[in-house]
């Protein structure tokens, strides 16, 4: 964007909020109950850095001339304003070394670490700003004390309840969130709580008509808690908003106002803080999904090496038909058949890549009708030779003819886990005979149990409450999210696992049946 064009509008901006919010000044004076100005201002520092400095200091100079005017010895409202400008330069500089542009508004942590520069820097710039004024003659040595309160009171708000919102509106990722949460039907809703609650609060108070300003609390808290710092942003700047205009129309005392202000402050820091413990939430289990779909990958990927293994062998040996088949002049039916198994069997390939690849992304599932035995056959096949090659005595039990509506692979995956873990168990026991075994059984309800029991040390109490949790693992070597990623997927195909207590290992696995079973 043109720079120009950009200092332009800023100037235009920062005046249309200067007189906007030029109510109840004190002796004439740029000291209102309401300032969100320098919100813009500090924004615009940020953003820009030693280069906004400049534009900064004559904007405010030029508002302060549009707005108020010069007094004859122009001189000391000059003076006055270059300090003024001094001090919103200086704030500026002490947020973007204390808290990175980067990181702003993004956590509770930098949120404490703004709001805390933010109030003690408005109340050093009233001390300031204030004191310049009475030595220069433009405020009564007798109005001094009452005029820091009161501009304290209105940069501070104005600051810490506009901020957030032009600091969004900054930036394009801001910009995105503000519009997707405020063209939500719920953002309607708590718009109408706060003007019933600013009507409880106004006018069924009667003459203590801020008994019931707490009310107000309610719509930035259903803000905040449903769209995070979004919502907590449009709240509070709609109930700023909503309150001067209401405190302007009953023509509140300034002393009343500042009150309210205060209130106002402690109601936007409460949605802000709220929102932010939201955001912060939602991104913890965003990178938690993400951890264990990257996890579930890699647990899958035995299963997909299986998989493939199939029709690439498949590929290669109709691939040395044809070469054969060429060499002898061949090109009928034979050479035919080999072609069309070659485009069956890289179809299958690229079925599987696709379900990877539809697993990376969404963690999406393809449910077909599968034979039970089939399942659990393919699932324990590589741990056959394993058993024999570590002297285990893996044995298959009876499995009964069901069938199964699931994701084939996702269900190898949990069989082939709890196997893996079966024989870890059973090498780490001292037991001179190491036993594996695998059986399912048709239950009552059209259900099926699936049970892998191995001769290893079982689960205590203890270790069967945590077993399911996120990286807890008794393997070194070990995520802890193999049996996670497990029981999501069985619970995914509306089944349930769990490990029991027990003197030896037992884990066992209830899942629906596509169809009642011909025979157990």
């Amino acid at each position: 964007m043109n720079p120009l064009l950009l200092y332009l509008g800023f100037a235009g901006l920062y005046i249309a909020l200067d007189v906007a919010s030029f109510i109840d000044p004190l002796h004439g004076l740029n000291i209102t109950p309401w300032n969100p100005a320098p919100a813009l201002g500090l924004v615009f520092l940020l953003r820009l850095g030693k280069s906004a400095w400049l534009p900064l200091t004559a904007t405010l100079l030029l508002s302060e001339w549009l707005i108020r005017g010069l007094p004859q010895a122009w001189w000391t409202s000059l003076g006055a304003t270059l300090i003024l400008a001094a001090g919103y330069i200086a704030l500026g500089e002490l947020l973007r070394r204390r808290l990175p542009p980067a990181t702003l508004l993004d956590d509770r942590t930098a949120l404490f670490n703004w709001i805390v520069p933010i109030a003690g820097g408005t109340l050093l710039i009233s001390l300031v700003y204030l004191s310049s004024l009475s030595l220069l003659g433009l405020l009564p040595a007798s109005g001094w004390k009452t005029g820091v309160l009161h501009f304290w009171v209105g940069d501070g708000v104005g600051i810490a309840v506009a901020m957030p919102l032009f600091w969004w509106l900054s930036s394009e990722r801001g910009r995105i969130l503000l519009k997707a949460a405020a063209w939500r039907w719920e953002t309607l809703g708590y718009a109408l709580l706060s003007l019933a609650a600013l009507w409880l609060a106004f006018d069924v108070g009667d003459d203590n008509r801020s008994k019931l300003f707490y009310l107000l609390f309610l719509p930035i808290v259903w803000a905040s808690a449903r769209q995070g710092m979004a919502g907590a942003i449009i709240s509070a700047s709609l109930l700023q908003a909503e309150v001067i205009a209401v405190v302007q129309a009953l023509d509140y005392s300034a002393v009343t106002v500042a009150e309210m202000q205060m209130l106002s402050l402690a109601m936007a820091l409460i949605g802000f803080f709220i929102g932010s413990v939201v955001d912060e939430q939602r991104r913890t289990s965003d990178e938690l999904k993400q951890t264990l779909r990257l996890a579930a990958a890699g647990e899958m990927a035995g299963a997909m090496a299986h998989e493939l293994n199939q029709p690439l062998t498949a590929l290669a040996a109709y691939a040395a038909a044809c070469e054969k088949l060429l060499e002898r002049g061949e090109s009928g039916e034979r050479l035919n058949a080999a072609i069309q198994g070659m485009l069956l069997e890289s179809g299958r390939t690229g079925e599987v890549v696709r379900r990877l690849r539809d697993f990376f992304r969404t963690g999406a599932t393809k449910l077909e009708a599968l034979p039970l035995a089939e399942i659990i056959t393919q699932a324990s096949r590589p741990y056959q030779d394993k058993a024999v090659q570590r002297g285990v005595e893996f044995t298959l039990g009876p499995i009964p003819d069901a069938t199964l509506l699931a994701d084939r692979l996702q269900l190898e995956v949990v069989l082939r886990n709890l196997l893996a873990n079966a024989f870890d168990a059973v090498a780490a026991s001292e037991l001179e005979r190491h036993k594996v075994a695998l059986r399912a059984e048709v239950l009552h309800g059209n259900r099926v149990s699936i049970e892998v029991e191995d001769s290893g040390a079982g689960l205590s109490a203890k270790e069967a409450a945590l077993l399911f949790e996120p990286f807890q693992s008794s393997k070194s070597s070990g995520l802890g999210l193999g049996l996670v990623i497990s029981r999501a997927i069985v619970e995914t195909h509306g089944g349930t696992l769990w490990g029991e207590v027990a003197t030896h290992g037992i884990f066992k696995i209830i899942l629906p049946l596509q169809e009642s079973p011909s025979h157990a």
